[in-house]
């Protein structure tokens, strides 16, 4: 018995195959699942912090609009 790994290439041509077997309800089945599995949680907040960031430096430059105004 021995234990082989296949290449890079073999598993794409592999993946390429049975993603054309599949409906197209299988393919938008496995393509959710496999962006649920990629997603980094870190990632998302690192995203959610910047996005807040952004409002709140919006936000004190639209005060400081007011305030100048006045």
């Amino acid at each position: 018995m021995s234990i082989g790994f296949d290449s890079d290439e073999i598993i794409l041509k592999k993946l390429r195959e049975r993603l054309r077997r599949m409906t197209d309800e299988e393919l938008l089945r496995f393509g959710k699942d496999v962006r649920k599995l990629a997603e980094n949680p870190f990632q998302r907040q690192l995203q959610e912090a910047r996005r807040e960031w952004r409002r709140r430096k919006e936000l004190r430059n639209s005060e400081n609009k007011m305030n100048t105004r006045l």
